[in-house]
Order: structure tokens, then sequence, then C-alpha cells
């Protein structure tokens, strides 16, 4: 399937397509900061930590790692969508990253 953007366009696209302080992440952040929760996100000390967990718990010893419905791959999920482009393979991908994931 030839890509609809010229390659300036899916550059910007792309380029918007935020890797860390998400949506998501920062309401999560914000609900653990107003509980009285103290965390960091990225930074030196967390390094060290296996992946690249999105928040990290310190005192607890816990690190919370925030995916969306894509990577845990419900087949009855309205938020689960399959790619066109290369189905096959991205089938693969998600059975093998769905059982590793924990909620």
């Amino acid at each position: 399937m030839a890509d609809v953007f010229t390659p300036e366009k899916r550059s910007e696209v792309m380029s918007r397509i935020r890797g860390r302080d998400t949506r998501q992440e920062r309401l999560v952040r914000s609900m653990l900061h107003r509980l009285g929760y103290r965390f960091t996100v990225a930074g030196p000390k967390n390094r060290l930590l296996p992946g690249r967990p999105d928040i990290v718990l310190p005192k607890f010893r816990t690190v919370v790692f925030l995916h969306g419905c894509f990577w845990h791959g419900h087949e009855h999920c309205p938020d689960f969508r399959l790619p066109q482009s290369r189905p096959d393979w991205w089938k693969r991908i998600v059975a093998v990253v769905c059982p590793l994931i924990t909620i």
C-alpha cells in the first residue's frame, strides 16, 4: 500500500507522535501526585532499570509501564485495531508482546 502522504508531510505527522509525556502518562502522574505518592520519571537513576518504565515509585520499589490498548491486543476491545499494512507481522508481534504485559 502506497503512503498517502508526501515524505515531508509524513515526517511532520510522525514528529507529533509523543514517546513520553503523553496525555495518559500526565493523567496518571497527576492522580498519583494528588494521592500523595512521590515518583520519578525518565532520569539518570532510572537508566539502570530494565526497560523504560514510565513511572518509578522508589519508596515501593515499583515501576509502572503505561501501554495503550494496541499492545494489549484484546480481540473485542473497540480501541484495538490491527494495522492494515503487514497484518501477519503485526499479529505475530502483538501475540508475543501481549503475554508479557500484566495489569
